[in-house]
């Protein structure tokens, strides 16, 4: 009989984001430092042979999406190897290997990836100007991300999301710029409210602006219709234009309209940590797990213990809220 993970209210348990390094080549100020955070060292990050074994351990036990995050996950050399090992669970169970990146590395390597296995991408895109662009990555390479949105196009991996975290006083006046670009381009652009895992602990409510805002700002310009789908355990509230151009909106809002009722993900940082939710105070080491040994039952027990552990929802919103210690470079996103 096929074992299934599950939590304890039942939610069924079908996506995991492995983030693959801690390490970044942007200095994002709602998720790095401007300046070189802790990093973990190389025998605490997992192996790809450990990646690559506790995957196949979670597509047994019914992941059907694997995200690669980071960090920036490219950092990773051979990172096509991995995609290659991973791909190869699609004969498993696997339905979906997707990875996210900041797009630097995609205008050399995007179709390498497409040729390792990767189905999709998603890549973040935080402003379509040059200097606001920079302001808020620490880098100014706009159009070297802009040229690996069309490598990644022209390598076939469809559909393209574009991420943008939307921070007021940053890039909220760009909101129906970036619906342009996604009927332009068609992508499906994906809004995502400022959340509590910045590393400089800097975030405050009035610097987020909520998914209600972000919709009224595109529908003045072009009317949206929501996309008639189960929601289901997605992230993101899905629109489509009016008029029938090409692309998509999603707006994902954790912080003004959680969606955690139906979540299905469980999270693998970098250093071979489960969390159990992106907000969680508290980890488990499956790398302590796997080092010792254990056999393929024991780390199968381990990990259906841990899911067990998994939160109800976020507590963004309750006075009792904690900030993660580690920021979003160390969790994956």
């Amino acid at each position: 009989m096929e074992r299934l993970l599950k939590d304890s209210y039942g939610r069924a348990i079908r996506d995991l984001r492995v983030s693959l390094t801690d390490r970044c080549n942007f200095r994002c100020f709602y998720c790095l430092p401007h300046g070189e955070p802790p990093i973990a060292s190389k025998e605490q990050m997992l192996s790809y042979e450990e990646i690559e074994y506790v995957c196949e351990v979670f597509v047994s036990l019914g992941i059907e999406k694997l995200r690669l995050t980071g960090g920036e996950p490219m950092m990773r050399r051979d990172i096509e190897t991995i995609i290659g090992k991973l791909g190869a669970l699609k004969q498993k169970g696997l339905l979906d290997l997707a990875l996210t990146t900041n797009g630097y590395f995609l205008p050399d390597r995007a179709q390498a990836l497409k040729d390792a296995g990767l189905d999709r991408i998603t890549i973040s895109v935080d402003s379509l100007k040059r200097a606001v662009f920079k302001e808020m990555t620490g880098v100014d390479v706009l159009d070297r991300v802009l040229a690996g949105l069309e490598a990644a196009k022209h390598a076939g991996l469809q559909p393209i999301k574009i991420n943008a975290v939307i921070v007021r006083g940053h890039n909220e006046d760009e909101v129906a710029d970036f619906a342009t670009f996604a009927r332009e381009h068609n992508v499906k652009m994906r809004f995502i409210e400022f959340m509590p895992l910045d590393s400089g602990h800097d975030w405050s409510r009035e610097m987020v602006v909520s998914g209600r805002e972000i919709r009224e700002r595109i529908s003045e310009r072009f009317p949206l219709i929501p996309v008639e789908v189960e929601r289901g355990s997605e992230t993101s509230s899905r629109y489509r234009f009016a008029d029938g151009a090409p692309g998509e909106i999603g707006i994902i809002a954790p912080v003004t309209e959680p969606f955690c009722g139906a979540c299905s993900r469980i999270r693998l940082t970098a250093d071979g940590q489960i969390r159990t939710c992106l907000f969680s105070t508290v980890e488990h080491s499956l790398r302590d797990v796997v080092r010792t040994a254990a056999s393929r039952s024991e780390v199968i027990d381990y990990i259906e213990d841990v899911v067990m552990k998994k939160e109800p929802r976020h507590y963004i919103n309750d006075p009792t809220f904690v900030t993660p210690s580690r920021t979003m470079s160390f969790i994956g996103g």
